[in-house]
């Protein structure tokens, strides 16, 4: 993988985590940051639909599987680096801090910076979450089996 794959990567990781983060910690991380960055607002938090696509079996053909309410913002760092948040759902303030981070994430060596306070404690949120959800599915499974009753 190349370098600037590498990145794109790590950039689509770490957006997919501060989409899926929450309010309160991105709250929280923002209050602990001494020196706030300058940012102006490109394109202001506002709220819409996208439709969402399916395929049957999971490679059939696409249908239109329904709406879902997305809410997005971009930002500029007075260093000139963009910064965007696509989320699930309304919450404005959300998507505005998340595209504030995605830009100073960008920057060099904010990475490191934020990775332990920003993007780790969501990381393992999600991997709780993800474990609690497969803990009742395993709970609820049923094996089913034949047996053979003699030869007939």
């Amino acid at each position: 993988m190349t370098e600037v794959n590498s990145e794109i990567a790590q950039r689509q990781n770490w957006m997919s985590l501060l989409a899926r983060g929450d309010v309160e910690h991105f709250e929280r991380t923002w209050s602990g940051i001494d020196l706030k960055p300058d940012y102006d607002v490109l394109r202001a938090a506002d709220t819409g639909m996208v439709m969402v696509r399916g395929r049957a079996g999971g490679d059939g053909q696409r249908f239109n599987l329904g709406e879902m309410t997305v809410t997005r913002c971009s930002v500029r760092m007075r260093n000139g680096i963009i910064g965007h948040a696509y989320l699930a759902g309304r919450n404005k303030r959300q998507a505005t801090l998340a595209a504030i981070f995605d830009a100073m994430l960008q920057a060099p060596g904010c990475l490191d910076t934020f990775k332990a306070s920003l993007l780790d404690p969501i990381q393992d949120a999600l991997a709780k979450k993800q474990s609690n959800t497969d803990r009742k599915v395993a709970s609820t499974r049923v094996n089913f089996f034949t047996m053979v009753r003699g030869d007939d």
